[in-house]
């Protein structure tokens, strides 16, 4: 099992290649939620996203001979953008599994990067599927989207540059997909900050596994958080019920509303999946009154074209 050490030795190994994301606040936000709210804004990252902490730190653990057929993965954008341009600081090839429904800006966003894309069927075990086939075929290592120690430790440096930005949090809070970024910002707080995750009531495996203590295999998301649509890693979820204090659900109507509140009082543009931690703080208020929350919005690869609330 990975600890804290791991997040900051992943941090000293990401510094060169990512971004301190800052943090920001709103005081008509705080208002409306009852309490200080402190934004981290990994949207602002590489690639536009957390997913970039991850990728980098695993791509750049391995000796480059290691990796001489390159890196694959499957992914819903995010994370295929990341690994991606982590394999071209290396220049080395990636192959990048995505379904038919992954959002355009997304794909560009991979092809942009240099990753080689392969479609497959929308479903999680055809994403499976077709990934096993691509690595038997190119020899890639495969780089999993979220349950892998690498991953996780990657990705818990966006809660120890949080923790470090804002020293006297009382809770940090992240979205949940396959839970990679809440195991490594659990592992990052070291119980010295109670950890939430926030969950659309239509995707809500990872708050069923936690309530019943066994991990959702299966589920069937509807969703505009395309970034939230898998299931919780195994390690992911090891993690997560011995460190995480709830996984709060919100609607879809609730995750508009946020998203362009943070749109309106940040002047920022993130994903739905970014909007849930709002979401969530405003949906369960009696939870947060009086207190200082940091949370990350995740993500920034939003199809500006097809706006939610426009």
């Amino acid at each position: 099992m990975i600890g804290l050490p791991d997040v900051e030795l992943a941090a000293q190994r990401i510094r060169p290649h990512c971004h301190v994301t800052p943090v920001m606040t709103s005081v008509t936000i705080d208002e409306l939620a009852g309490c200080r709210v402190f934004f981290k804004c990994d949207h602002l990252q590489k690639a536009g996203a957390f997913k970039s902490r991850g990728a980098v730190n695993a791509v750049f653990a391995h000796a480059l001979e290691a990796l001489q057929n390159g890196v694959c993965t499957h992914s819903s954008g995010n994370h295929g953008a990341a690994l991606a341009r982590a394999a071209g600081l290396r220049q080395i090839p990636s192959f990048i599994v995505v379904p038919e429904s992954a959002n355009p800006l997304k794909k560009e966003a991979i092809a942009h990067y240099g990753g080689q894309l392969i479609t497959c069927d929308n479903s999680l075990a055809a994403r499976a599927t077709r990934l096993e086939e691509v690595r038997l075929q190119t020899g890639a290592v495969e780089v999993p989207p979220f349950d892998d120690p690498l991953i996780i430790a990657g990705q818990g440096t966006a809660g120890l540059e949080l923790m470090v930005q804002v020293p006297d949090l009382d809770s940090m809070m992240v979205p949940v997909g396959g839970g990679g970024l809440l195991a490594g910002v659990i592992l990052a707080a070291n119980a010295r900050v109670e950890v939430y995750g926030a969950e659309p009531e239509k995707a809500d495996d990872a708050h069923r596994s936690l309530r019943t203590g066994v991990r959702v295999m299966e589920h069937q998301p509807d969703t505009l958080c395309d970034g939230l649509l898998t299931t919780l890693g195994e390690m992911n979820f090891e993690i997560i019920k011995g460190g995480a204090e709830d996984i709060l659900l919100v609607s879809e109507a609730q995750i508009i509303i946020a998203m362009e509140l943070i749109w309106r009082y940040l002047k920022q543009l993130v994903e739905p999946s970014s909007a849930v931690v709002l979401a969530a703080i405003m949906a369960h208020r009696e939870t947060f009154v009086g207190k200082k929350i940091g949370v990350v919005l995740t993500g920034g690869n939003v199809d500006y074209r097809n706006l939610p609330f426009s």
